[in-house]
């Protein structure tokens, strides 16, 4: 599903890490179209790379990591070859992310009104009363309790899924409009990830901005996704609108996923997927999933796979499911 004035526009997007034994490959070769007012999810396990992706986006990547990309753009800005002055402009003003570990994230040192005014006086050059009126609103719309009285706590102060709720309002500060939230629930009990997530659909609702969420529950992308982009060892292996994924998995791999969600379980133990994703030296010369995948032939092993076209989810396998072979995928 592709817009034909994306706000974010990311082609052939690769990232190398260079490391004692040589070069690592997290990223290899993305490609996303991302629309204005868009709710997209990012889904694959640990070490698909997709945290990666996004930060190369926003630029937060160390030294060690080499990107490369034959276009990255932002609302027509290139991102590839940005100044650092200009970069600081637009990094969390018009673009935000929320980090996975809040607790990480924050500055101990200093108090949560420190750390939230800092965003406002630098971006919007408000002053000290201003900040601290914007810094107070903030934490309302998170749902802070008592927010005045949090602004003079440091974080060690703060429970993890309020720090949670300080990272979402430091991201929104400005009015983003694109706005990347890295695993936002990880580590939270059940019933604060439901809180933060209905806070951040309610705040894409009511700001129309545009956000992108990172998971690897499947069960978060079906109620709040209107789009999931599956990755898997740093390549996109499918993209599709949510209600079609969910309805009609082309990849093995995505299929494999879904599968292993308890509500579609069929017997008493859990399906699962065999191995481990590929890391710097035990890289398929084929497709990278075929070690893993029971439908593998000397095809998938041997020669990479092309992209399919939409109507075939932009599958990345030589036998996109229910397409050009007759096997099926027990769901």
């Amino acid at each position: 599903m592709s817009d034909p004035t994306p706000l974010l526009r990311i082609r052939n997007l690769s990232v190398d890490f260079t490391t004692s034994s040589g070069l690592f490959r997290a990223v290899d070769g993305i490609d996303l179209d991302v629309a204005s007012g868009e709710l997209l999810a990012i889904v694959g396990e640990s070490g698909s790379g997709k945290s990666v992706s996004m930060l190369a986006v926003m630029g937060l990547l160390p030294w060690t990591a080499k990107i490369t990309a034959d276009e990255i753009t932002f609302d027509g800005t290139d991102l590839r070859n940005l100044s650092g002055p200009a970069r600081r402009r637009l990094i969390g003003r018009d673009m935000a992310m929320i980090f996975q570990e809040p607790m990480s994230s924050l500055n101990p040192c200093f108090t949560i009104g420190f750390q939230l005014k800092e965003a406002l006086r630098q971006h919007l050059g408000l002053n000290a009363r201003d900040r601290h009126a914007r810094a107070i609103e903030l934490l309302e719309m998170v749902g802070m309790p008592d927010p005045e009285r949090r602004l003079k706590a440091f974080p060690f102060q703060l429970s993890g899924g309020m720090n949670q709720r300080v990272m979402i309002a430091m991201a929104i500060a400005c009015r983003p409009r694109l706005l990347i939230a890295d695993e936002p629930t990880t580590a939270l009990d059940v019933t604060i990830q439901a809180q933060i997530l209905d806070l951040l659909t309610g705040l894409q609702n009511d700001t129309g901005m545009t956000l992108i969420l990172i998971t690897h529950d499947m069960g978060v992308v079906a109620e709040t996704a209107e789009r999931v982009c599956v990755q898997y060892a740093g390549q996109k292996v499918e993209d599709q609108p949510v209600i079609d994924l969910f309805d009609h998995p082309y990849h093995p791999y995505t299929a494999a996923l879904l599968a292993a969600l308890p509500e579609r379980a069929t017997e008493r133990r859990l399906p699962t997927i065999p191995g481990t994703v590929p890391g710097a030296f035990d890289r398929p010369t084929g497709c990278l999933f075929s070690p893993r995948c029971r439908f593998a032939d000397d095809t998938c092993r041997g020669t990479q796979p092309p992209v399919q076209p939409p109507a075939l989810g932009r599958a990345r396998c030589h036998y996109p499911i229910g397409a050009t072979t007759p096997q099926k995928v027990t769901q």
